[in-house]
C-alpha cells in the first residue's frame, strides 16, 4: 500500500468509497483494495488515540420492594411465559396442542397482583420488554414491577411510558403540606399531577378542584382531557361547577366530556336543561285504549344547544334532526322518562310502539344513556329476552352496544344472560358479548359455549370460524373444567359434508383447550405456594 494514501484524510477515503475509486481516485491514488487496506488502518489508529470519557455519575440505589417474593416455581414459570414471548414462532399461525403462553401472561399478572408479590429483580428487563410491545399488559406490569421497575425504566429510554405511564411514581406530599403539593403540582410529571389528583380527590373533592383550577386554563387540551378523566371516579355534586365553566372549554373534546360527566349528575342543572329539551321532543300519544310514543325531533341546533355540548353537524350519512334527537335524549336522567309515560317502568316504555319510524333513533339514544348513566334497569328492558334475535329486540341491534349494555348489569346476571343466548343462538354472535362476562366463566356459561362447539364440531362447520371463541374458552373457563373436557380430544369421524380435515383441527383445538386449562391451575397452585 502506497504512504501517500495511508495518509490521506478519512473523509477523503470515504467518499471515494461512496464514488468508486475510478470516480474519485484518492490521494496517492491506489485501487479498491488499497482503499480498503487504508481504512482499516485508519480505524486502527483512531481506536488507539481515543481519549476515555469522563466517568458518569452513578444512578442512585434502586428503592426497596417490601412485598413477598414470588415463590420458586412461581418465578419459573413466569421466566417461561416471558422467554416464550419472545421465541420465534411464537405467534401468529398458531395451530397444534400446546398452550399459547404468551396469552397467558395478563392471567398470570392479575393473580401474582391478587397475592401482592413483587417482581424478581432479574426478570424486571423482560417484563418491561414485554410491556413496551404490548400495550395492554402495561397497567399490570408497572404494577407488578413496583418501584424498581421504574426505577429501571429510568435508566433505559426504550423504556420510557413506563415513567409517563404510571401513577405510582415518587411518595406523594401529604396534603397537609400545601408548598410541596404546589410545588408537585406545578413541576412534577404527567403522571404523577394525576395521581395527587387522585390522591386529594379521595379526601376532598373541593381540594382537588381547587388545585386543578389554578392551572386550568394554562394547561394543553389533551391533559385537560385527562384531567377530566379523573373526575369520573366517586362524580359528584360537588364537580358541577366545575363542570359547568368547562362546557365553554376551546376544545370540543372537553366541551364533550365535561357534558358527558354532568349528564351523569341527575339533579344538575345541565340535565335539567337537556331534560326539557328532550321532553319537548318526546311524549305519550293517546289514541283510545292504545298508548304509543309520538316524537318531534328538533327543527334546529341553537347556541345554547352548542353551548351544552350538542355538536351541531352531523356525520355523514346522518339527518340533522335525528343527530340532535339522539344528543338530547342520551344526556337526560333515565329516571325521568317514567314520569312522562305515566308511571310505566322501563320495560313497558321501551315495549311501547313508537309512532313515525322514530324508533330505531330513539331506542339507540336510550342504549347510550344506560350506558352512561350505568342504569341496570334499562339496560335489562333495552336488551330484552336472549332468546329473542338482536333483529327483533327492543334495543341496538349493533353488537358493540349490546356488549355495553351487558357490562351495565351485575356480574352473574352477564354470565347466564349470555349462556342463554348461545343456546338459543349459537356461537356466532357471541364473542364481543363474551368479552364482558366475569372471568372464570360461572358453569353455566362454560357448558354452553363448550356444549355449542361440540355441536359446530358435529355439523362439520369450517374450525376456523369458532378459532376466536376457542382462544377465549382457553383464557376464561374454570380450570376445574379440564377433566370433564377430556372426552372431546378425540378425533371422531368426520361428517359426510364436513371441510377437509376438520375434524383433526378440532381434537388438536380440544386438546389445546385441555392442557392449557390444566397449565392454569398449576400456575395458580405455584402462586398460592407462597
Amino acid at each position: 500500500m502506497p504512504r501517500t494514501i495511508a495518509r490521506a484524510p478519512w473523509e477523503q477515503l470515504v467518499t471515494s468509497a461512496l464514488l468508486g475509486t475510478d470516480r474519485r481516485p484518492p490521494e496517492g491514488g491506489g485501487g479498491p483494495g488499497e482503499l480498503l487496506d487504508a481504512a482499516a488502518l485508519h480505524t486502527v489508529r483512531r481506536r488507539a488515540g481515543l481519549l476515555p470519557a469522563p466517568a458518569a455519575a452513578r444512578p442512585e440505589p434502586a428503592p426497596d420492594d417490601p412485598r413477598p417474593a414470588l415463590p420458586p416455581a412461581a418465578r419459573r414459570r413466569l421466566a417461561q411465559l416471558l422467554e416464550d414471548r419472545t421465541a420465534p414462532g411464537s405467534s401468529g399461525g398458531r395451530r397444534g396442542t400446546a398452550p399459547d403462553l404468551t396469552e397467558l401472561i395478563p392471567q398470570w399478572l392479575a393473580t401474582a397482583h391478587r397475592y401482592g408479590y413483587r417482581a424478581p429483580a432479574a426478570l424486571l428487563p423482560l417484563l418491561l420488554d414485554a410491556a413496551r410491545s404490548r400495550t395492554d399488559l402495561r397497567p399490570a406490569v408497572l404494577a407488578f414491577a413496583g418501584p424498581r421497575g421504574r426505577w429501571l425504566a429510568g435508566l433505559n429510554p426504550e423504556w420510557k411510558f413506563a415513567l409517563r405511564g404510571s401513577s405510582r411514581g415518587p411518595s406523594l406530599p401529604d396534603r397537609t403540606e400545601p408548598e410541596a403539593v404546589a410545588r408537585l403540582w406545578e413541576e412534577g410529571l404527567f403522571a404523577e399531577r394525576v395521581a395527587l389528583l387522585g390522591a386529594l380527590r379521595a379526601h376532598d373533592s373541593a381540594e382537588a378542584l381547587a388545585l386543578l383550577a389554578t392551572t386550568w386554563t394554562t394547561e394543553r387540551a389533551e391533559d385537560r382531557l385527562m384531567f377530566l378523566d379523573t373526575l369520573r371516579t366517586d362524580l359528584s355534586g360537588t364537580d358541577e361547577t366545575f363542570l359547568e365553566q368547562a362546557l365553554s372549554d376551546r376544545s370540543r373534546h372537553v366541551r364533550s366530556t365535561a357534558a358527558e360527566l354532568l349528564s351523569a349528575l341527575p339533579d344538575s342543572a345541565f340535565a335539567g336543561r337537556m331534560a326539557a329539551r328532550a321532553m319537548s321532543c318526546v311524549s305519550q300519544d293517546l289514541a283510545g285504549d292504545e298508548v304509543s310514543v309520538a316524537v318531534e325531533a328538533p327543527h334546529e341546533c341553537d347556541a345554547s344547544m352548542e353551548r351544552d355540548g350538542v355538536v351541531a353537524v352531523p356525520p355523514v350519512g346522518r339527518g340533522e334532526r335525528s343527530w340532535w334527537l339522539g344528543q338530547l335524549v342520551e344526556a337526560t336522567p333515565l329516571t325521568l322518562w317514567s314520569g312522562r309515560f305515566g308511571g310505566r317502568g322501563a320495560q313497558e316504555i321501551v315495549s311501547l310502539p313508537v309512532l313515525d319510524g322514530w324508533a330505531e333513533e330513539l331506542h339507540a339514544a336510550w342504549c347510550r344513556a344506560a350506558v352512561r348513566q350505568r342504569d341496570p334497569q334499562w339496560a335489562r328492558a333495552l336488551l330484552g329476552s336472549p332468546a329473542v334475535p338482536p333483529s327483533n329486540s327492543p334495543g341496538t341491534t349493533s353488537l358493540a352496544e349490546r356488549s355495553k349494555l351487558l357490562a351495565v348489569l351485575p356480574a352473574a346476571e352477564r354470565g347466564t344472560w349470555v349462556a342463554d343466548f348461545i343456546a338459543a343462538h349459537g356461537l356466532s354472535e357471541a364473542f364481543q358479548l363474551l368479552g364482558v362476562c366475569p372471568v372464570p366463566w360461572a358453569e353455566s356459561l362454560g357448558r354452553s359455549v363448550v356444549d355449542a362447539l361440540d355441536i359446530a364440531r358435529d355439523a362439520g362447520s369450517y374450525p376456523w370460524s369458532f378459532s376466536g371463541i376457542m382462544g377465549l374458552a382457553e383464557r376464561c373457563l374454570d380450570p376445574a373444567e379440564a377433566d370433564r373436557l377430556e372426552v372431546l380430544t378425540t378425533t371422531p369421524d368426520e361428517p359426510e359434508n364436513a371441510s377437509p380435515g376438520a375434524n383433526g383441527y378440532w381434537s388438536e383445538a380440544f386438546q389445546r383447550l385441555v392442557s392449557t386449562l390444566r397449565l392454569r391451575a398449576a400456575m395458580d397452585r405455584e402462586l398460592a405456594a407462597g
